[in-house]
């Protein structure tokens, strides 16, 4: 069975994730890091998630069988392993984190010690070595080279102070109102922390987690709860981050969610207004609105687009040498502060715009009017190639007749069928997906 998806290795804990597996994981990976090593020592961290004591623990020892000094920093956001990671001159870094996903499920994720995520080929060669079990038993050390772990809780004030910086010198959040949503997750602690640092008035729900509430009816995925306490204190503005806090979404004074494109947008405009976008030059997914495009293109600012995935927008970053980059779903990446998404980072580069603007959250991000869009995600009992189910081309000829933009896919992380219709017309759009349900309810549902 394949272990790595579109982002680490991540499945129910306890079921596609055990203790045994994370073991072999943690053997294989220290093998491969050992393949590039400058140090002899790894970063871990993790969410809140009560199966990410089992998972960590079993890292741990596979990590330190292999003869690693492992530093462990208990529950820290993912963007905050990839910076520390190279901060610490590690070898690298990992997360047991299953992002927005619910409790019972986890993940895995591996990143270099430059602080990027490993790419493809490297997952491949660990999946390889997790395989290979004469290569798992002859690397475990003995004696004086068996490796051993630390705890280090103090850490948090780095990636704190690192945040804070990205954030202008000459603005302050003093008398700004903010309510952030932690999602019970792994920002619970440093999130409220940056802001009252920087003077906001901090109201902070869902920062009490329990093992089993992250995600839970709240944060990036589930917005509500945020936009009725924005309401209910008046708040200049909302920001909801995921489990890890790598997604941001943003509610404004109005109790209303932005939307992630007039987000990426917004964000665009005011770096090269402040003369700090790269080329001109921005990354969005073939997910993002096309409104968004034509936007960027009014302001002179070009648009590449990548395939679904922060790690893909990342890759499309860096092979044109860009900085600015991000999905709709709240992944933003500004790689002159962060090695991967940061809902932090985000936030704060969102309410420095708001405040050079002069203008409240709901006129400030409102920059341009969407086309229609319906995004539809079915439960799948397989995967076949959608190229060789029956009359598949007959179906999108039918939606490109209509002037319809589609994207269909399958989810990397769920057995979900997502599909995504833009169009000008909404009743046209709803027909069409109602056509594209019954098509595939028939076939795979």
């Amino acid at each position: 069975m394949k272990l790595f998806g579109t982002d680490g290795v991540r499945g129910e804990a306890g079921v596609k994730l055990d203790a045994f597996c994370a073991l072999k994981l943690g053997i294989a990976a220290g093998i491969y890091y050992r393949e590039h090593s400058k140090t002899n020592r790894i970063l871990v961290g993790k969410d809140t998630r009560r199966s990410g004591y089992m998972l960590e623990n079993a890292l741990v020892s596979g990590l330190t069988a292999v003869g690693y000094e492992v530093i462990q920093i208990g529950p820290m956001p993912t963007p905050a392993i990839a910076y520390l990671t190279e901060d610490m001159r590690c070898n690298g870094g990992i997360i047991v984190s299953a992002s927005n996903n619910p409790f019972m499920d986890n993940g895995i994720k591996f990143f270099g010690r430059s602080g990027y995520k490993i790419d493809e080929k490297d997952e491949a060669r660990i999946e390889k070595i997790y395989h290979d079990t004469h290569q798992l038993e002859n690397a475990q050390k003995r004696g004086k080279e068996v490796g051993s772990s630390k705890r280090i809780d103090d850490v948090v004030g780095r990636y704190i102070v690192h945040i804070k910086n990205s954030f202008p010198k000459d603005l302050s959040l003093h008398g700004i109102r903010v309510v952030i949503d932690c999602a019970n997750g792994a920002a619970y602690k440093v999130a409220p922390t940056i802001f009252s640092e920087l003077g906001a008035e901090v109201f902070v729900i869902n920062d009490e987690p329990n093992g089993f509430n992250i995600n839970e009816n709240c944060g990036a995925t589930q917005p509500l709860m945020l936009q009725e306490e924005v309401r209910k204190v008046r708040a200049d503005i909302g920001f909801a981050l995921d489990g890890d806090a790598d997604r941001l979404v943003v509610v404004d004074e109005k109790g209303e969610v932005v939307h992630g494109d007039k987000l990426i947008g917004t964000l665009a405009l005011a770096a090269k207004e402040n003369k700090t976008l790269k080329n001109n030059t921005a990354v969005a997914t073939i997910m993002s609105n096309y409104a968004l495009e034509e936007f960027l293109k009014e302001h002179q600012i070009q648009l590449i687009r990548s395939n679904v995935g922060d790690k893909y927008v990342l890759e499309s970053m860096l092979a044109q040498d860009l900085n600015l980059g991000g999905e709709q779903s709240g992944h933003i990446i500004f790689s002159d502060f962060a090695k991967t998404g940061d809902g932090l980072v985000s936030a704060l580069q969102t309410i420095a715009y708001i405040l050079k603007s002069k203008k409240p959250a709901s006129k400030a991000l409102d920059c341009f009017k969407l086309y229609p869009q319906i995004l539809k995600n079915l439960n799948v009992d397989s995967k076949p190639a959608l190229e060789s189910l029956e009359n598949y081309q007959a179906l999108l000829e039918t939606i490109e007749s209509h002037n319809i933009r589609h994207l269909i896919r399958y989810s990397g992380t769920e057995n979900k069928l997502r599909i995504l219709l833009e169009g000008k017309e909404v009743k046209k759009l709803e027909k069409i997906m109602q056509e594209c349900e019954t098509y595939f309810k028939g076939k795979i549902c």
